[in-house]
C-alpha cells in the first residue's frame, strides 16, 4: 500500500514538532522538511483538527505538537488521511470479475494487517532514539 504526499508529510510533521522544544512556523517547517509551504499548511491543518498538533495564530504563534500527541498511532494518522476506503473499489470500476472474485478478500486482509501494525507504532516511538539527533539537528536555526 502506498501513502499518499499528503500522510507523507503528516508523518514527517508529527516527527519534527515532537522532537523540537519550541513553537515552529508553517514557514520553518516547509523549508527543514524540504516540503511546499502551501501543502504543509493545509497538513498541519488537519494535524491540528485530529489532536496531533496545537495552533497559536499571532505574532508569537507556531505550531507545537500536542500534549497527548505521543500516544496516538501512526494508524491513526494514516487512517485520519488516507481514509477507510478499500485498496480496490470494485463497485467503481465496474470490474466483471466482481461476483467470483477472490482477490478481494485477500486485499481487505491485507489492508487491515497493514493498519494493524502501524496502530502498534505510537507517535511517540518515532521521536525515540535513534531518529532524535537527526531530527534535532532540523530543529536548529542557523
Amino acid at each position: 500500500m502506498k501513502l499518499n504526499r499528503s500522510t507523507d508529510m503528516a508523518l514527517r510533521i508529527a516527527m519534527q514538532t515532537a522532537t523540537a522544544s519550541t513553537r515552529s512556523t508553517v514557514e520553518e517547517l516547509a523549508e527543514r522538511l524540504d516540503l511546499p509551504r502551501s501543502h504543509v499548511a493545509k497538513v498541519v491543518q488537519r494535524l491540528q483538527r485530529i489532536g496531533v498538533l496545537v495552533t497559536i495564530r499571532g505574532r508569537s504563534g507556531g505550531v507545537a505538537f500536542a500534549e497527548g500527541a505521543e500516544e496516538l498511532t501512526v494508524g491513526q494518522v494514516v487512517r485520519a488521511f488516507e481514509g477507510e476506503e478499500e485498496v480496490v473499489a470494485c463497485e467503481e470500476s465496474g470490474c466483471t470479475l466482481r461476483a467470483g472474485c477472490r482477490l478481494r478478500g485477500h486485499l481487505r486482509r491485507a489492508q487491515a494487517a497493514f493498519l494493524a501494525v502501524l496502530d502498534d507504532v505510537r507517535l511517540g516511538d518515532l521521536a525515540d532514539d535513534p531518529a532524535v539527533p537527526l531530527l534535532l539537528t532540523l530543529t536548529r536555526r542557523p
